[in-house]
């Protein structure tokens, strides 16, 4: 994979919630008509509800907020969504807590919402607009909130100071950051500062009583080294707050094929091996190549006709080493997509093009695209690991980390995980509405997560080493400089990739860097077997 990483995948079960309130018999709990899409934990009362927006033009925009929340909810345990406007008094109570994200400027939210709110009898994490609603029906009820919401400033901010720490808000964020006409320093505490140009400072997010609130919404704009990483930290505060503190890494040789050398695996498994650092392979099991000339025929090796690297991929097991599928081919069609049709190079399961500045421009689903086609590719690339006498990978990542929606639901029925940064479409909660690029929303997680897809996504963070070419050149200090940063998350995993082109020396430097910011490197699939249902 030599693209800097976009993501992909979604799904969604149905649940049934309960709500009601009268004011002579409170609140019951009774079956209620509406499907909500949800990921249930076998401790349904320890799951999280997740309420998103979904007025205007842009609701689909706040489905894919939600789906986002979702998928972060899901690192700890169970998780319902829906729109905030289906609440019904008293839904709260069935859940831990719940997490709205106010996304469409003045949508009503329900009196219902507002009052279980107001009450406290769970926490709540409320993320950027509609807050002075709540203050609103504070004021009315008799009792403001510890702060007073006033108009979004939109002074430059480019950083946000938490835990000591200054994470990165980009610079193309007009959006603004919500002030405060007053904060009652008694009952209000704020937990991460937006630092303006000028040095000064204000209020990021503040925690007050049950309720904490996110002054603009993290899940746009996100970039490396992202102010996202302080929101997955806070969601600890309400949804795990006796998280002991530990950070662990991950490390993936990626798009390992028939045609790399066997040479260089064994280099980089003897790399990490003498550092006793576990790790993934990421495996390819066909390569594939255009035809060199008109009318030729296509250059394709299969793992079966490259024995030296089936024993390379089994000495990387003997040394630590948890295998991956990286695709079939990792390439569509003897085509350019958008490449020149090269294994480990083009997409495999979705189609792109580059457009006028090289960039690549991701266009939609493959032409063929069905639930069929692609169990077809995963079940003939597991075929090739039983022709190889290679044991099947029990973990799933796209090439490109890219798939369309239907893709991912049928995927995620041969693997429980994925591991890779994630794409959630508009339609991936209520519906689907397809695979639509322009209706997307990319995003990678600071922990292992179950999404809307049912299956659980070990973290991609980091990115890749990649010194020169692209538009996003890494260096192995702009690695180390990122897992720095992600320290903030209190039990996060700092996960990067690297390929086998590349000095065996680089990556001990990388991995001895993230190691001084005392991370523990850890295995793939042990992440995969964890619970998450705390």
């Amino acid at each position: 994979m030599q693209l800097r990483h976009v993501g992909m995948p979604l799904l969604a079960l149905s649940v049934t919630l309960a709500g009601g309130c009268s004011a002579t018999s409170g609140c019951r709990r009774e079956p209620a008509p509406q499907a909500w899409a949800s990921h249930r934990s076998s401790r349904p009362a320890r799951d999280t509800l997740v309420l998103y927006d979904d007025a205007g033009p842009y609701a689909w925009l706040g489905e894919l907020y939600g789906a986002a929340l979702a998928a972060l909810a899901g690192h700890f345990g169970g998780w319902s969504a829906a729109p905030v406007s289906r609440y019904r008094r008293g839904d709260v109570l069935a859940y831990r807590a719940a997490v709205y994200v106010g996304s469409t400027y003045d949508q009503p939210v329900p009196a219902a919402f507002l009052d279980d709110v107001l009450d406290g009898a769970r926490p709540v994490v409320w993320i950027a607009d509609n807050v002075w609603e709540l203050a609103a029906r504070a004021r009315a009820r008799g009792a403001p909130l510890a702060f007073e919401p006033a108009a979004f400033d939109t002074s430059p901010v480019t950083v946000i100071r938490y835990k000591g720490v200054e994470l990165a808000r980009s610079a193309s964020n007009a959006g603004g950051i919500l002030g405060y006409a007053s904060l009652d320093a008694e009952r209000a505490k704020a937990l991460a500062l937006a630092v303006r140009a000028d040095g000064t400072s204000f209020p990021w997010a503040v925690r007050a009583g049950s309720l904490l609130y996110v002054g603009e919404n993290p899940l746009a704009f996100v970039g490396p080294n992202d102010r996202y990483l302080a929101l997955c930290d806070l969601l600890f505060e309400v949804l795990a707050p006796d998280t002991i503190e530990r950070h662990r890494a991950l490390v993936r040789i990626e798009d390992v094929s028939p045609r790399t050398s066997p040479a260089a695996l064994r280099a980089l498994t003897d790399a990490l091996a003498a550092d006793g650092v576990p790790f993934a392979v990421a495996v390819i099991p066909v390569f594939r190549a255009p035809p060199k000339v008109p009318g030729g025929a296509p250059e394709v090796l299969r793992l079966r006709d490259a024995p030296a690297m089936v024993d390379a991929l089994r000495y990387a097991r003997d040394h630590g080493a948890t295998l991956v599928l990286h695709g079939l081919t990792h390439q569509y069609r003897d085509e350019p997509n958008p490449y020149d049709g090269v294994s480990a190079r083009d997409f495999e399961f979705f189609r792109a093009h580059l457009g006028p500045d090289g960039a690549v421009v991701l266009d939609g689903p493959v032409a063929e695209d069905s639930a069929a086609w692609a169990l077809g590719r995963v079940d003939e690339a597991l075929g090739e690991f039983d022709v190889a006498r290679l044991p099947r990978p029990r973990i799933f990542e796209y090439p490109h980390y890219a798939g369309s929606a239907i893709d991912s639901r049928a995927i995620a029925t041969r693997f429980d995980t994925a591991y890779q940064r994630e794409t959630y479409f508009a339609g991936v909660l209520m519906g689907d509405g397809g695979s639509i690029p322009s209706r997307s929303l990319g995003l990678f997680f600071p922990f292992t997560v179950v999404d809307a897809y049912g299956w659980r996504v070990l973290p991609e963070t980091l990115g890749h080493y990649a010194p020169s070419g692209g538009p996003e050149p890494t260096s192995a200090g702009d690695l180390v400089e990122s897992a720095r940063r992600q320290r903030v998350v209190r039990d996060g995993v700092a996960s990067f990739y690297f390929h086998p082109t590349f000095d065996p020396g680089i990556l001990r430097a990388i991995v001895d860097g993230v190691r001084g910011e005392q991370y523990v490197f850890v295995r793939a699939d042990d992440l995969a077997g964890e619970r998450l249902d705390q």
